[in-house]
């Protein structure tokens, strides 16, 4: 499969100016539990970056996000996802949106096996998609968020990320002009928690 034809099917991956690699947006309007969380200030879903700025500045960036989460149910995705994906050493799995079922959380670990060369990095508020830790491939981390602000990913999976208001955070980012620079804790397995300062 051409790259072409691969995105007549997904619709493009996303670029975000703070990481090395690409990413895929979903609409942040259709995450499960992450809309039953967005009226509680005391979740960071509250705060959630996805449902402003360039997200909604901009028309054709919501309906192209549309447009990735029809092409789920399409069955060449798997496909079209690992021709895009292959050449990549690191790819973030939604920069905006999130799991939708337990079928799109197996196809995502699908295109991971098929792409043994790039490190993959899934963080995700959808418990009931977590899948057994045993069927994770080596080169992929999904990462369970907290759903309260200065909060545990809790014992329900082995790695997680958090936000955190008491300047404990471990990311780097707001000290380095909000880029990644040469941090890859977000894809490694030997960092159990990554926090995030809240802003």
């Amino acid at each position: 499969m051409l790259v072409k034809d691969a995105k007549k099917i997904t619709d493009s991956l996303t670029g975000t100016s703070k990481m090395p690699g690409k990413s895929y947006s979903l609409p942040a309007w259709e995450c499960q539990t992450g809309s039953k969380l967005w009226d509680n200030p005391t979740s960071p879903c509250f705060y959630c970056y996805a449902k402003k700025n360039n997200y909604v500045r901009y028309p054709a960036i919501k309906a192209a996000q549309y447009r990735r989460l029809d092409s789920l149910t399409n069955p060449l995705w798997v496909e079209a996802m690992v021709t895009q994906i292959k050449k990549m050493k690191f790819f973030r799995w939604h920069d905006a949106g999130d799991v939708q079922s337990a079928d799109h959380m197996e196809k995502i670990l699908e295109v991971a096996r098929q792409t043994p060369d790039t490190k993959h990095w899934l963080p995700t508020q959808e418990r009931p998609y977590l899948p057994d830790p045993e069927v994770v491939p080596d080169n992929m981390i999904i990462r369970l968020s907290a759903a309260k602000i200065d909060g545990s990913f809790g014992k329900a999976w082995t790695h997680g990320s958090s936000v955190v208001t008491d300047g404990s955070e471990t990311c780097p980012s707001a000290k380095q002009g909000n880029q990644c620079l040469d941090c890859r804790a977000c894809w490694s397995k030997d960092v159990v928690n990554v926090s995030y300062g809240k802003h």
